[in-house]
């Protein structure tokens, strides 16, 4: 499974056989077959694996119950899968990118109940008066956006700070940076105190 994350990442579905799979393991071809009937198999099986993890990952935010640290929590989670699993990241975006062709069922089954859990949770919150409404179907692409950049162009930001990779301080960086963005949209001012210290958001973790 590793191997296959690996070759799907740098080579994309058409780019990879069951062939180049098996001969990197020093396998046989009918050894793969054994276990997954097609390469097609074996690579939603990959993209599977990358599913189960990044849910597994991003807390519940249909369930918090403090809707600034469920920002903090899912920010944090998600730069650390980005992080953790670039190839698994790859594999995924070059599936996205090419218009979802094989994975579109399992991503509507699977993480579109989800988005919408997620989504009344943030409706109640404004119901509420805990923050302010905004457009949280959005909101939540925004969240995904921000921080899949930094396994889709992590090399790129990278080049540009002159380091050979991203580290630490540069996540913790990301990190603030984007609760901060996101929970200055969110928080709820007093209407005669929307002020610049109003809109001010500790970004300390």
């Amino acid at each position: 499974m590793a191997e296959a994350e690996r070759q799907f990442a740098r080579a994309g579905f058409e780019g990879v056989s069951l062939d180049s799979i098996a001969a990197a393991l020093d396998l046989s071809r009918q050894n793969l077959l054994y276990h997954w009937p097609s390469k097609e198999a074996l690579y939603l099986a990959v993209l599977d694996g990358v599913m189960n993890e990044w849910l597994a990952r991003m807390g519940d935010v249909a369930a918090a119950d403090d809707p600034e640290q469920a920002i903090r929590d899912y920010v944090r989670a998600k730069l650390l899968f980005s992080r953790e699993r670039p190839t698994g990241n790859a594999v995924f975006t070059r599936e996205i990118m090419t218009g979802v062709p094989r994975y579109a069922e399992a991503l509507k089954t699977r993480v579109q109940p989800l988005l919408q859990a997620d989504v009344e949770r943030f409706e109640r919150w404004a119901a509420e008066g805990r923050i302010e409404r905004v457009d949280f179907t959005h909101l939540i692409f925004v969240l995904w956006g921000s921080t899949q950049a930094y396994a889709d162009l992590g090399p790129q930001f990278a080049l540009f700070m002159d380091k050979p990779v991203l580290d630490d301080e540069d996540f913790a960086r990301a990190e603030a940076l984007i609760v901060r963005l996101v929970w200055g949209a969110l928080r709820v001012c007093p209407p005669a105190s929307k002020t610049q210290q109003c809109v001010e958001v500790d970004v300390q973790a």
